[in-house]
C-alpha cells in the first residue's frame, strides 16, 4: 500500500495531514504548503509569470501546471482543492478571473477579467444542511487551444468550449460550445460558426 493510500484508508491520520496542509474552516493552504511543499509537485514552464497579487490556492494531493510564457494576472485566484488544474503554453489568466479545478486550459488561450471558471457545485439537496457544508460535485471543463472568453464570462462544470472559438461579454456557458464558433449570451448560444470552405464567419 502507497503512503497517500494509508493516509486516506486511515481517518486519524486523514484528518491530521488534512489540518497540517489547510487551517480549519478555510479553502487555501497553509503558508509554508505554498511556499515550500508545492515546489515539489507543481511545474511552472519557462517565462511563465505568476503576478504578485494573484492568489494561488494550490494543494499537494492534486495536479497544477502552468505552461511557459504563460501569465495568470493580478487578483486572479487558482484552485485545485478539489481538482487538477492545467494551463497550457502562452496562455493568459486574466485580471480577477477565478478558475475552480478540475479545469484544463490549452495553449495560447486567454479570458479578461472577472471570469469564473468553476468544475466545482456545492449540494443543496438536504435542506437540513447548508449547502456551505454538503458534498460537493466536480465535473472536468476543458478549454481548448486559442478560446477567447470575454470579461465577466461563467463558465460551468462539464462544459467544453473547442479550439478558436470566441464567448462574448457576460456570457454563461452551460453547455458545450463546438470549435471555431462564437457564442454569447445567458445562456451562451452560438451565433456565428467559421466556414472553412468561404474561409469566413457566418451565422450560425
Amino acid at each position: 500500500m502507497s503512503f497517500v493510500s494509508s493516509i486516506k484508508s486511515n481517518p486519524k491520520l486523514k484528518k491530521l495531514v488534512h489540518w497540517m496542509l489547510i487551517p480549519p474552516g478555510q479553502s487555501r493552504p497553509r503558508l509554508w504548503v505554498r511556499l515550500i511543499l508545492n515546489r515539489f509537485f507543481h511545474e511552472r514552464g519557462k517565462g511563465s509569470v505568476v503576478r504578485n497579487n494573484a492568489r494561488m490556492d494550490l494543494f499537494p494531493f492534486n495536479k497544477f501546471s502552468l505552461g511557459a510564457k504563460s501569465i495568470v494576472e493580478d487578483f486572479a485566484v487558482i484552485n485545485n482543492g478539489v481538482g487538477d488544474v492545467f494551463i497550457g503554453e502562452g496562455s493568459g489568466i486574466g485580471i480577477s478571473t477565478v478558475v475552480i479545478g478540475p479545469v484544463k486550459i490549452g495553449n495560447f488561450s486567454m479570458t479578461a477579467q472577472h471570469v469564473v471558471i468553476s468544475g466545482l457545485n456545492h449540494g443543496y439537496q438536504d435542506v437540513s444542511i447548508p449547502p456551505r457544508h454538503q458534498k460537493v460535485t466536480t465535473k472536468q471543463i476543458t478549454i481548448d487551444d486559442n478560446v477567447w472568453i470575454g470579461a465577466n464570462c461563467v463558465v460551468t462544470a462539464g462544459v467544453t468550449i473547442g479550439k478558436h472559438s470566441v464567448i462574448g461579454a457576460g456570457s454563461v456557458v452551460t453547455r458545450d460550445i463546438p470549435p471555431y464558433s462564437v457564442a454569447v449570451g445567458n445562456p451562451a448560444k452560438v451565433i456565428k460558426q467559421y466556414n472553412f470552405t468561404t474561409q469566413t464567419w457566418e451565422k450560425a
